[in-house]
C-alpha cells in the first residue's frame, strides 16, 4: 500500500511528523507528498485558485481552502494509475492522509482491514464543528461527511473510481468531492474510529492508531496542551535529531 500525505508549507513540521511516525514502524512503506506546485507543473491540478486576504480561495467552490491539499487528495487514484501505466499491474490500495497526524501503529495492520469490495474506506465521522476558526486562523467550514476524506483509503482498481478522473477533480466543487459524490453509499467501507481519531472531538475512551490534530497542530498557539501533543512533539524532535 502506497501512502500519500498532503503537504502545505505552513505545516512542514506536521508533514515531517506524519512521515516519520509511519516509518518508525515500517521503513519500507512508500510515502509520497502531495505538493500543489508539483501537481500544477505536471498538469494534474489546474483549478482556479486565488489568494484573498492572505488565504487560499477555491474559485469553483466559492469557498476558502484551509490547506493546499484540500482538493488534490482526490488525484491519488489518477496518480497511481499514471505511474503504473503500461505495466499491466494491479494497482491495489493507496492511502491518503492529512499531514496533521501522528501514526501510532504499523499501517500494515490497517491494510489487512481493507475490504476489496469497497471503492474507498474511511472513518465515518459525525463531525459538526462550531463556526469560527481553526489551525492558524483558517475558517472552520462545515460540509456533509466532514473529515471522512482526511484519512481515505482508495481501492484504485475498483471500477467506480474510474469516474474520479483528473477532469472531475479539477471541475467539481470541493464539497461534492469531500462527500464522495462519485460513489454509492454501499461502496464506502467503514474503518474503526481509531484510524482517524480527532483530537478534542473523538471518544476519549478509544485508543487511537492515528491521532488527527484537526483543529491545529501542537506548534500552533492554543494547541500546545491538547491530547497527544507531548507525543507529537517527541516525534518531531526525534525526526530532527
Amino acid at each position: 500500500m502506497q501512502v500519500f500525505i498532503g503537504f502545505d508549507p505552513r505545516e512542514a513540521a506536521a508533514f515531517a511528523v506524519a512521515r516519520a511516525s509511519i516509518r518508525k514502524f515500517d521503513s519500507h512503506i512508500p510515502i509520497h507528498g502531495l505538493v500543489l506546485s508539483d501537481l500544477q507543473a505536471r498538469g494534474l491540478y489546474y483549478r482556479k485558485t486565488e489568494r484573498r486576504l492572505g488565504k487560499l480561495w477555491d474559485v469553483i467552490s466559492a469557498a476558502p481552502m484551509s490547506t493546499e491539499f484540500a482538493i488534490s487528495r482526490f488525484l491519488v487514484p489518477s496518480i497511481v494509475k499514471k505511474w503504473n501505466q503500461g505495466f499491466h499491474s494491479i494497482d491495489g490500495w493507496a492511502l491518503f492522509m492529512d499531514c496533521d497526524m501522528l501514526v501510532r501503529t504499523n499501517l500494515n495492520v490497517l491494510q489487512q482491514q481493507l475490504d476489496d469490495t469497497k471503492a474507498v474506506m474511511c472513518v465515518k465521522h459525525n463531525h459538526q464543528p462550531k463556526d469560527g476558526t481553526k489551525m492558524d486562523g483558517q475558517v472552520q467550514t462545515a460540509y456533509p461527511r466532514k473529515n471522512w476524506s482526511s484519512v481515505l483509503a482508495f481501492n484504485v482498481d475498483h471500477p467506480s473510481n474510474k469516474a474520479l478522473d483528473v477532469e472531475m477533480v479539477n471541475t467539481l466543487p470541493g464539497r461534492d468531492l469531500h462527500r464522495l459524490c462519485w460513489l454509492e453509499d454501499d461502496e464506502i467501507g467503514e474503518l474503526d474510529q481509531s484510524w482517524n481519531w480527532l483530537v478534542g472531538h473523538s471518544d476519549p475512551e478509544i485508543e487511537p492508531d492515528i491521532v488527527h490534530f484537526t483543529d491545529g497542530i501542537p506548534t500552533f498557539e492554543g494547541y500546545r496542551n491538547v491530547a497527544f501533543a507531548d507525543e507529537w512533539m517527541r516525534e518531531l524532535e526525534r525526526w530532527a535529531v
